[in-house]
């Protein structure tokens, strides 16, 4: 089974999504980004191997937006990391007081197959009986989920909470996945771009090696947060949904980890 990164697409050559010759329109090397700026990337706590400048700021970890705002902010530099592979949560989350309701919505940029697709996303969060719920909305809603521009190099992308509001946006490259995907596969990376929004971290973001393949990736010190999550395994676990890489039509609903993550946090 071929494996793709959450938001980066690894093999390019071989998959044909990019040439092997040319950058895709609006791609900024690593190399034409400032040493400033990749100090203060690595100094969040994230890897800068295979780091992006997209239009919102930074692509970090494959499908993680660091946003220019977030960068330059100051941050709390105390953080905690135990073993490699269990739930973690950045120090961001969503304010849920007595119980709150994510409104969620989706362009018309995507196909309406999608639709269906986080259809099942929400409906896996909202069966966990969590203090947070989705639902999908056609207007005012707290995150949108949209079309990647033209050439994106990876399959979706989203961002860490602030303010105690989740991120406000999950871009999916649609012309990779195609306009009728596996409704499963789809609702998969739909409701762990969610769990971005929402807070967690990477099940394996201390060794994405883990799910990715590849060599080790140490992603150094952190200051947005790699705090674990009591209860999660001190074992690898191979079924996450937060997992940085997922298997091409591969359905990867919650695991009893993934519950006991969710419901400590809400």
């Amino acid at each position: 089974m071929a494996f793709k990164n959450l938001s980066l697409v690894v093999a390019f050559c071989a998959l044909g999504l990019v040439s092997c010759q040319n950058e895709p329109e609006g791609v900024v090397k690593k190399e034409d980004i400032a040493s400033e700026t990749l100090d203060k990337i690595y100094e969040m706590g994230f890897g800068t191997a295979d780091i992006k400048k997209v239009e919102e700021g930074y692509l970090v970890e494959g499908d993680i937006v660091i946003t220019n705002s977030e960068l330059n902010a100051p941050h709390d530099p105390k953080f905690l990391r135990i073993g490699e592979t269990e739930q973690y949560r950045t120090t961001n989350l969503v304010s849920t007081g007595s119980g709150r309701t994510i409104r969620v919505g989706i362009s018309t940029s995507l196909p309406t197959s999608y639709v269906a697709a986080l259809d099942e996303a929400i409906a896996r969060y909202n069966a966990e009986g969590l203090l947070i719920k989705f639902q999908r909305v056609s207007s005012s809603p707290n995150i949108t989920l949209t079309k990647a521009p033209t050439g994106s190099s990876y399959l979706a992308s989203a961002g860490f909470p602030s303010g105690g509001n989740p991120y406000n946006s999950v871009k999916v490259n649609s012309d990779y996945i195609g306009t009728n995907p596996v409704r499963s596969y789809l609702a998969s990376i739909l409701a762990h771009e969610m769990g971005h929004c929402i807070g967690f971290r990477h099940t394996d973001y201390k060794d994405r090696s883990f799910s990715c393949g590849g060599a080790y990736t140490n992603e150094g010190a952190s200051t947005v947060g790699a705090i674990h999550i009591p209860g999660t395994p001190t074992t690898a676990d191979a079924t996450s949904w937060m997992l940085a890489c997922i298997g091409t039509g591969q359905s990867r609903p919650f695991n009893a980890n993934d519950r006991t993550a969710l419901r400590y946090l809400y």
